[in-house]
Order: C-alpha cells, then structure tokens, then sequence
C-alpha cells in the first residue's frame, strides 16, 4: 500500500496498547475541559507554549498484545548532515553560564534549557510517513510511553504531526487517582549520577507536589518512588513519581481539566523551579518554540475515567513549512552546579540514538 493511499492519513493515533481514528471533534482542552469530562475518547497534543488540542475520536481499539502493523515502507527522513540547531555549542554554553548567573542572583533554582534540532522532510499535508518512522523507534528505541500522532488539518480545526519515544509520564489518571513521574537526571550506562542530579530530581519532585496539590484530596499527595534509577536505550534517568487523590470538586467534573492544566502544564521537569521564573528565562535564552517538544501528548478516556499523557520529550513533529521540516527537541537541566560542557554533553547524549534512527541516506520526494 502507498503511504499516499494509508486511511490512517485520515486521522488517527497509536499509543501502548491503544489505537484510535476517526476524529469527529476538536476542543481547545484549556477552555473546553466540559466537553471531554462528558464522555469520549479524546487524543490530545499540547505545546510547550500553551496550545492544548484535543480531538475526539469515533473509533477506539485496545489490544496490548498486537502493535500497530507497518505501513508497508521504510521511512524516509533527513540525510544526517542536513540537522541544524537552534543553539550550537557555544551558545548553549553561553546560555548554561547566563542561567548560573540568574541562579547566583536569586532569580531561579533551575532552569530546563534546550535547543531545537531540524530539516528539510519533504512531503504533502498531513505529512510524511509517521507509521513508518514509529515503526523504526519502536524496533530502534522502545519507550513507556511511545506515541504516533497524525490528524489531518481542516477548516475545522487544527492538523498535528508527532511521533514520540517518551519515557516519561506527564499526568496519568485512573478513577480518582492522579500521578505524575518526572525524570530529572541523567547518566551514560555505566557512569554514576552526579549529586547535581539527584538535586535536580529533588527540586521538581517538590514542585510537582505543589502543582498536584492544586487538584487534590487534602493529605493524599505521597511520592511512591523517589531517585530510582530506570534504564532506557543508551543512558539511564532517575524518576520519581507523586501521586494524589483528587478532590471532590474535580474527580472528573468539568472543572477538571482546566484546573489540573492550569497548575501543573507546562510539565516542571521541561520547565524548572520556581516555574514562572524559569518560564521567563527560557523565553530569553532559546530562540525557537519548542512546539510538542516538552509540551503533552497523549490521550483522555472520560467514559473509563483513564488518561495518559506523556511529557513531549525525545519527540519528532513536523510542520509544512518550507515544503516540510522535522522537528526535535533536546535540553538538559541547569543548576547552580552545571558544568556548561557537561549540559552540552548531555544533549547530545540525549539526541543522538533518535536523531540517527529518523536520518537515512536518502530522500524520498
């Protein structure tokens, strides 16, 4: 079959053990949170900046044995010598030293710095072969929470191109309990963590449990997991994860949505401590939007009361402009104690298995 002739060009997603299509509604979910607490299954793509999409979808399948088959071809990305980036090396160790001055100065514990990755990927709207390209990061990099996203533009609402390795999970819902499971820290295989690490873990752990807070059951936020070291392909992460009860006035009431949003979005751990702070100095320091990078992606079921959105970290998207360009998004954590050669390091730790996987010799037009 043709990518061209796909009908998942028509609009569909994929996540663990959920495929949905057919989308038939769109609600902004920052200002619309009535309409998915009344019931559906809405796939949802949020950007850093603050755009929170959600469309409703006709038809839901679940089956965690059976991945989502192949489209039939191999993908076909950019040639790796045609990346460029938002900050190159020099202006990412110049970013690094500015923040450790705001630091110095009082204005921010931490500050999630990162740069933009992209190039040209030729290809018509909706977008090139985003079955394709899940197909190569599931073989290549497995990840919790993995995602595909492709939802046509139409006079209705807005379009969206995603495929996502995430391993981190942003909000997860089930029944009335809400989680959260930031990664801050990060390690070569075989490298111990630095106590600059575990400090950046302890910090956005403490500020989820504050952003949390806002919805919860008065003394039902607990941290379950703190500082445990999780493997994933090519590096290791310290995770931790609060959990809470929701409180009456939100356990899947229309309010839900907008206040859970409003206190805990963008995700603390792509953002920093104290969060408005660290908001305005990555308004200053990176130069391009991160778009779905570092945003939320994933999915509600109001009939089931379950959802899963991930943090948009180690993600591709792709827009039309200039005929088509790839996207991806890659920071480290600034403290006090950051290294500037070091956090450079990281990114690149970051980057490279994903952007190697998403690269090919050559192009397909």
């Amino acid at each position: 079959m043709r990518w061209e002739d796909d009908p998942r060009r028509d609009g569909s997603a994929a996540f663990r053990g959920v495929r949905a299509s057919v989308p038939v509604e769109h609600v902004d979910l920052a200002t619309g949170g009535d309409r998915v607490a009344a019931g559906g299954f809405w796939v949802v793509v949020g950007t850093f900046e603050g755009r929170l999409d959600a469309w409703r979808m006709a038809r839901v399948e679940r089956d965690d044995a059976v991945p989502e088959p192949p489209s039939g071809r191999e993908w076909a990305g950019p040639a790796p010598e045609h990346w460029g980036t938002s900050l190159d090396r020099e202006a990412y160790m110049a970013g690094v030293e500015a923040i450790r001055r705001d630091i110095r100065e009082g204005e921010v514990y931490q500050v999630n710095l990162c740069r933009m990755l992209d190039a040209p990927c030729p290809a018509p709207e909706p977008g090139p072969d985003a079955v394709a390209l899940a197909h190569r990061l599931a073989t290549g990099n497995p990840a919790r929470h993995a995602s595909r996203i492709v939802i046509p533009r139409t006079a209705d609402w807005p379009g969206a191109w995603v495929v996502s390795a995430s391993p981190e999970l942003y909000l997860g819902i089930d029944g009335d309990v809400v989680r959260s499971s930031p990664i801050k820290g990060t390690a070569a295989p075989g490298e111990p963590m630095l106590a600059k690490d575990e400090a950046e873990n302890v910090m956005i752990t403490d500020l989820i449990r504050n952003d949390v807070s806002h919805v919860a059951r008065p003394g039902s936020v607990t941290v379950p997991e703190f500082l445990a070291e999780h493997p994933h392909p090519g590096l290791v992460h310290l995770q931790s994860t609060v959990e809470a009860r929701l409180g009456p006035d939100y356990d899947w009431t229309p309010a839900l949505w907008p206040a859970l949003l409003d206190g805990t979005f963008p995700p603390g751990s792509v953002s920093g401590a104290p969060k408005s702070s660290a908001l305005r100095i990555i308004a200053r320091e990176e130069p391009a939007a991160r778009g779905p990078y570092c945003g939320a992606i994933g999915w509600i079921d109001a009939d089931s009361r379950t959802a899963e959105l991930a943090v948009g970290i180690r993600t591709f998207f792709w827009l039309p402009d200039q005929g088509g360009r790839l996207r991806f998004g890659t920071g480290a954590g600034i403290t006090w104690g950051s290294d500037p050669y070091g956090e450079w390091r990281e990114t690149e730790l970051k980057a490279t298995r994903l952007i190697g996987l998403a690269s090919t010799t050559t192009m397909t037009p």
